[in-house]
């Protein structure tokens, strides 16, 4: 009856007994969390009929498993058959087909198709960059399908030059997950795992990245390309006020094992973020996922698409610094203003957007980058954990934010050059730990 209704899905319900055929422990809790032990198990052969010992296989399983085996060979000399015909019938798609699917490779041109800026280029939100990013890969990359939890307008995650992903229109790869973030990953994840050679790719606001938490996990657990494409990254959002203003979202995502975060400072970075996304999503099939702002962030100096790969670069540089001053994302510009006011200072800025990747270079790239003789200071709109692994001091938020203008909001809880300055004045000193921790803005 399933496989006759062919036009919506069946539930097929199976009432089962926990422990079944065990004369002793049968319906109980026993039959769940412990071995039934050696005594029971001989009982539940003995109960059941099995005249088998343990790790005995009869020869009637194996009789099975050859039937479909053979059955299989069959069906793979079909498939050839079919394969044959369809690379003559139709030649441009059977080898999009080829590069996709069985080669699992990425379409020529598609790294240079992404968006690339200048300082002197007008700057915008990292969210807007994303949709370029995200449109530039659709004309190249047949194979990117997503989209987001009815936060399209706002996530900027619509592919243009394709339509909706709908019953009676599988051509389309715009995805309409509707407000379900959880089911939402998981479709990305088995869209990765069916290794068809889609690259899947979904979206919601940062903090509503919670929903899907155990998406997100498992996708790091079973290996799924997943791409997590989030923005509203920080309290930055403003009037919607604390119940969306991410804090420890963030630093809580970078500790799922084997999951790559990125959170891109400009156009250039974002542009790296998809790169790395991308690869690690079809050639790794390993999840990345992706903060970015809802505020304008102007391009800063050396940002590029090879930089993001290292996880952590020097965006304004300078020999023997004696000050290292390291951000991520909108916090990036800010470090660069506040070095400006470090008047007579030796100071580096480096950009962080991704610890993964910066994890995983060369020591001494790392030491180089970060020497270990300077004082470091963080600078990153969220809690103040983890930061210990790279700097000796630390600005951040560890209280929750307000709601206010995204600008304001960001002055008052220390975003501000004047307190980035103070503190590193602090830390040059020789002060460590937490100097600001967003505690200002609640009085």
């Amino acid at each position: 009856e399933a496989k006759a209704c062919t036009d919506k899905p069946t539930l097929i319900k199976v009432k089962t007994v926990i422990g079944y055929g065990s004369p002793n422990k049968a319906d109980s809790h026993d039959a769940h969390g412990a071995p039934l032990g050696p005594d029971e198990a001989t009982a539940t052969r003995e109960n059941l009929g099995w005249k088998y010992g343990e790790f005995e296989v009869p020869p009637s399983v194996y009789d099975v498993f050859k039937a479909h085996a053979a059955e299989g060979a069959k069906k793979q000399e079909e498939w050839k058959a079919l394969w044959a015909k369809y690379q003559e019938k139709e030649p441009e798609l059977a080898a999009q087909f080829q590069r996709s699917v069985l080669n699992r490779e990425l379409p020529d041109g598609w790294v240079e198709a992404l968006p690339k800026a200048t300082p002197e280029d007008k700057g915008k939100a990292t969210r807007l960059h994303s949709q370029d990013c995200l449109n530039a890969l659709a004309n190249v990359m047949p194979e990117l399908i997503g989209g987001s939890a009815d936060l399209a307008p706002s996530n900027m995650t619509l592919m243009k030059c394709t339509g909706d992903f709908l019953k009676g229109s599988y051509e389309g790869r715009n995805m309409r997950f509707g407000i379900r973030e959880f089911g939402m990953g998981a479709v990305c994840n088995a869209v990765s795992l069916h290794k068809t050679g889609l690259v899947p790719y979904c979206a919601t606001f940062t903090i509503f990245s919670d929903y899907m938490r155990n998406a997100i996990r498992l996708s790091a657990l079973a290996q799924c390309g997943s791409i997590f494409v989030t923005t509203h990254d920080s309290i930055a959002v403003g009037e919607d006020g604390p119940t969306h203003q991410p804090i420890e979202t963030i630093p809580s995502l970078r500790m799922i094992p084997d999951l790559t975060v990125i959170r891109p400072a400009d156009c250039n970075e974002t542009a790296g973020a998809y790169k790395v996304a991308v690869e690690r999503s079809k050639l790794q099939s390993m999840p990345t996922f992706l903060a970015f702002t809802r505020q304008a962030l102007p391009n800063l100096p050396n940002s590029s698409i090879e930089n993001v790969a290292k996880g952590a670069y020097s965006v304004v540089e300078c020999d023997d610094p004696e000050l290292v001053l390291i951000a991520t994302g909108s916090e990036v510009s800010l470090c660069c203003d506040a070095a400006k006011e470090l008047s007579g200072k030796k100071v580096r800025v480096v950009s962080m957007p991704s610890w993964e990747l910066f994890r995983a270079q060369p020591a001494e790239y790392r030491d180089s980058l970060l020497p270990k003789a300077v004082p470091k200071m963080s600078v990153e709109a969220a809690v103040t954990m983890g930061w210990q692994e790279w700097a000796d001091a630390h600005v951040g938020i560890n209280v929750f934010g307000a709601s206010a203008p995204g600008g304001t909001c960001m002055d008052k809880f220390g975003f501000n050059v004047p307190n980035v300055v103070a503190c590193a004045e602090r830390c040059l000193k020789g002060e460590t730990g937490v100097l600001s921790d967003g505690s200002q803005g609640k009085h």
